[in-house]
């Protein structure tokens, strides 16, 4: 019995030794703590909504995380906040596919397309994107898990209760452990059914998704080492997020060191990815936790 109250198995799955593949790319996440830049191309993103519409502005705002240390750029068309209202497939795709197209031209890193559209995903990787973030976990339009086995791109399985529109006001009650076990377990049994490679897989237990603010996202991170059995990567997304703000009592602009020790403990209680606004300062983070941890 885990501290969660969960009953995990007593030794990881198979695949014990985290391994990434996407595309031509291999992440060994294993060796270090990847870092996914965020490249939010949407006007109403809770953190940096409108800064980064204009397609120019995106792509040097990528250019810039890479410089930085990115090892992962996702861009994404579409607000996941709580409450934010769908945007159409053309708009989505007005908004994300010339930033893919000409990230592709330039960057030497993996390229991620953060959508639950099929359509949208396949121009991404027809384009160039490499890892598919969904957080519907196939769940909005099943036929992604086909269009990831057929391109050998990798997934991001995440666990969200509901939709943005609708996630909070069904929030996961108590430790939500359990329950986003239950489901990643579920969801990874479904994309390797589909054909998905194993190691085409990353897992995401969706902080901020339909999560109790604070107590339920304060768990995860605690007990995050129990997703380890799932024998997966672990992406986590914590940055800025509402959590950090009711803990501290500050607003989003001002939740960077809240950010820093959420991912500090994230990795080591487990995380192999972590996506974030401020890649110079995280990765800084990232690498000394990293230093510590490899210690004997």
């Amino acid at each position: 019995m885990s501290a969660s109250g969960l009953t995990v198995p007593k030794e990881p799955a198979e695949h014990s030794t985290p391994i990434v593949t996407c595309g031509t790319y291999r992440l060994d996440v294993s060796k270090r703590t990847y870092v996914m830049g965020i490249v939010n191309v949407t006007p109403d993103s809770f953190s940096d909504g409108g800064k980064f519409l204009n397609h120019r502005h995106a792509v040097d705002h990528a250019k810039r995380l890479i410089g930085e240390g990115a090892d992962i750029i996702d861009v994404g068309g579409e607000s996941t906040r709580p409450g934010a209202q769908p945007t159409s497939l053309e708009e989505e795709r007005r908004r994300v596919l010339p930033v893919i197209e000409q990230l592709a031209l330039h960057a030497e890193v993996p390229l991620s397309i953060d959508t639950t559209k099929v359509a949208i995903a396949r121009e991404a990787v027809q384009a160039g994107a490499v890892i598919i973030n969904d957080i519907s976990s196939f769940s909005c339009e099943p036929e992604m898990a086909r269009l990831v086995a057929a391109h050998k791109v990798a997934v991001v399985l995440m666990h969200m209760k509901g939709t943005p529109q609708t996630m909070q006001h069904q929030a996961v009650s108590g430790c939500p452990l359990s329950e986003v076990f239950s489901f990643l377990k579920e969801r990874i049994d479904y994309a390797e059914s589909a054909g998905i490679d194993a190691q085409q897989i990353i897992i995401d237990p969706g902080i901020g998704f339909g999560k109790s603010v604070p107590d339920g996202n304060l768990r995860i991170i605690k007990n995050l080492a129990t997703l380890r059995r799932l024998g997966k990567p672990i992406l986590v997304g914590l940055s800025r997020k509402a959590f950090i703000g009711h803990v501290l009592d500050l607003g989003v602009d001002d939740r960077e060191e809240g950010t820093a020790a959420a991912i500090a403990l994230a990795i080591n209680n487990g995380a192999h990815i972590v996506r974030v606004h401020d890649v110079k300062k995280m990765k800084r983070v990232v690498k000394m936790v990293d230093a510590i941890l490899a210690m004997n």
